[in-house]
C-alpha cells in the first residue's frame, strides 16, 4: 500500500481520488434530478441485461486505462527531470521540503538514467557543502564517476552503480585498483542502489573502500550528510 519513502502508492492514490469524484459527481446528479435511482435500479441494469458482453469489454477497458492513466500520472510527477541547457544537468521537484535542502526519493533515483543517477550524487554533495562537486562519469573515466573536496581539501572519488540487483566484488576490485593509485582519492566511495554481495563487502572491508548501500543511499537521499550516514569524521564547523 505504500511505498519505500512511506507515501500512498500511485495507483491506490488515484483510485481513491476517482472514488472520491465519484461519490460527489453522484451526490451532485442526485441533487439535480430525482430520476438517479431509476435510471440506476431500471434503465442502467436493463442496458446490462441486454448487452452484457458489451458492458464488460467496457468495464475492462476502463479498468485498463485507469491503471495506464495512474502510471503516467506516477512518473509524471514524481520523477526528477534533468535538463541540459550548457552541458549541466539540475534537478527540480515541486516536492522538495525547503528550497535550501535538496531530497530525492529513492523511486526517484530509480527511474533516472545512469547519468541523471551520477549527477543527483553530486548534488547531493553540493548540498552538503563539498567543494566543485562534479560529475565526471563516462567511457574512459576509470572508476571515478563524481569528484569533490570536503572542508580539509581531502578528495572524494564516487562511482555510482545504479544497477537492478547487488554490486559483486569484481566491480569493487576494479575500483579499488583506480580509486587511490590512479586518480589519489582520500575517500573512495562506491554507491550501489541495490546494495552489495557479501564477496564485495568483505573486499571493500579489508581494503578500506566505503560502500554506500540501498539503507544508506536513502538516509544519504532524504537529508542526512554523508558523513554522518557513513560514520566518518566531519570537518564541519
Amino acid at each position: 500500500m505504500f511505498d519505500e519513502d512511506g507515501s500512498l502508492d500511485p495507483l491506490l492514490k488515484f483510485l481513491l481520488y476517482a472514488v472520491v469524484a465519484l461519490a460527489i459527481g453522484k451526490m451532485l446528479w442526485k441533487w439535480l434530478t430525482e430520476d438517479v435511482s431509476r435510471w440506476i435500479t431500471v434503465d442502467l441494469w436493463n442496458l446490462i441485461a441486454d448487452h452484457p458482453w458489451w458492458t464488460a469489454l467496457i468495464v475492462v477497458g476502463a479498468l485498463a486505462v485507469l491503471i495506464l492513466a495512474s502510471r503516467v500520472l506516477s512518473l509524471f510527477f514524481s520523477i526528477y527531470t534533468y535538463v541540459s541547457a550548457d552541458g549541466e544537468f539540475v534537478a527540480s521537484s515541486d516536492d522538495d521540503p525547503a528550497p535550501d535542502l535538496l531530497t530525492f526519493k529513492m523511486k526517484q533515483l530509480s527511474s533516472m538514467s545512469a547519468t541523471g543517477f551520477e549527477q543527483a550524487c553530486a548534488d547531493l554533495l553540493a548540498r552538503d557543502g563539498f567543494r566543485s562537486p562534479r560529475r565526471v562519469g563516462g567511457a574512459g573515466d576509470l572508476g571515478v564517476d563524481v569528484t569533490a573536496r570536503d572542508g580539509a581539501d581531502r578528495l572524494l572519488i564516487l562511482q555510482c552503480k545504479q544497477y537492478q540487483r547487488p554490486v559483486g566484488s569484481g566491480h569493487v576490485q576494479k575500483f579499488n585498483g583506480t580509486a587511490r593509485l590512479h586518480h589519489g582519492a582520500d575517500i573512495p566511495i562506491m554507491i550501489g542502489l541495490n546494495g552489495f554481495t557479501q564477496p564485495a563487502a568483505d573486499f571493500a572491508a579489508h581494503h578500506q573502500i566505503l560502500l554506500m548501500g540501498r539503507a544508506e543511499l536513502k538516509k544519504w537521499a532524504h537529508g542526512q550528510h554523508l558523513y554522518d550516514v557513513l560514520g566518518i569524521e566531519s570537518t564541519r564547523q
